[in-house]
C-alpha cells in the first residue's frame, strides 16, 4: 500500500476551536487486520460462462497459492487437511470421507469463496460457451478455458493428483494432467464425488472418482 508524503502538518486548534472528521478520510488500520494486498486472501477472479472463478489454486487452508500457475495443495473430499503437490507424504489417509456434500467447516477456500458444485463444474467444461485447450503457461502445462462471448479466460495448471486407492499417496501425472473437486457427492454410492479433470491430448469433462483421492481445489466465488 503506497501512502502519500505527509504535508506540513496543519497548526493544532484552540481551545475555543472545534475539530471536525471529514467523512471522506481514510479510516485507521487496524494491525490485525490481513493486509488487502495480500495474494493468499485476495483473488479478483474470472467470470467464466456466468460462475466467477479464482484465478488460483488453495493452497494451506484458507490461502490462495501465490500465482495462477502455482500448484497449490492437494485435497481429499471433504476433508480439511492439505497435502503436498509435490514430493512423499506420510500418514497418507486412504479410507474414505463421509458426508453427502463438501461441508462448510471443511472447506479449504478463502472467505468468500467455495468449493464448485457439479453443475459449475459442468458450465466451465460446456463446449458450447467454453473452449477449452491445452497450453503452456510461464513454463508450466495446464487447460485454459476461454469464455466464447467475453473472451475471458482462467488457468488450471496441470498439477497431477494423489491416490487412486495408493496406500501412499503417491502423485501421478504431474505436468501433465490435472484433477480438480466439485463439492458434490456421486449418487450411486457413498464413496466417490465429481470433479473435472484434464489430461494433455484428451477431452477435458466432468467424472466420479474416490473420495480419498487428493487433487486440487479452484474455488468459485459464493
Amino acid at each position: 500500500m503506497v501512502f502519500n508524503a505527509c504535508k506540513d502538518p496543519d497548526p493544532k486548534p484552540s481551545d475555543t476551536e472545534q475539530t471536525t472528521t471529514n467523512p471522506s478520510d481514510p479510516k485507521p488500520t487496524d494491525p490485525s487486520d490481513p493486509k488487502p494486498t495480500d495474494p493468499s486472501q485476495t483473488n479478483d477472479g474470472v467470470v467464466i460462462n456466468g460462475v466467477k472463478w479464482a484465478t488460483r489454486n488453495v493452497d494451506a487452508f484458507g490461502t490462495f497459492a501465490a500465482t495462477p500457475e502455482s500448484a497449490g495443495m492437494f485435497y481429499q473430499w471433504n476433508r480439511k487437511k492439505a497435502w503436498a503437490a509435490t514430493g512423499t507424504v506420510t500418514g497418507w489417509d486412504a479410507t474414505f470421507p463421509t458426508g453427502t456434500t463438501w461441508e462448510k467447516a471443511n472447506d479449504p477456500s478463502p472467505k468468500g469463496w467455495r468449493v464448485p458444485t457439479k453443475e459449475e463444474m459442468n458450465k466451465l467444461c460446456d463446449k458450447t460457451k467454453v473452449t477449452n485447450e491445452w497450453t503452456t503457461q510461464n513454463g508450466v502445462g495446464g487447460q485454459k478455458f476461454t469464455d466464447k462471448s467475453t473472451g475471458a479466460s482462467v488457468f488450471f495448471p496441470a498439477a497431477g493428483h494423489r491416490g487412486y486407492n495408493d496406500d501412499d499417496g503417491a502423485i501421478t501425472t504431474a505436468g501433465e494432467g490435472g484433477c480438480y473437486w466439485s463439492s458434490t457427492s456421486y449418487e450411486s454410492n457413498e464413496f466417490g464425488a465429481y470433479h473435472t479433470s484434464f489430461y494433455k491430448g484428451y477431452a477435458t469433462g466432468v467424472y466420479d472418482d474416490g473420495r480419498n483421492c487428493g487433487f486440487s481445489v479452484r474455488s468459485v466465488a459464493e
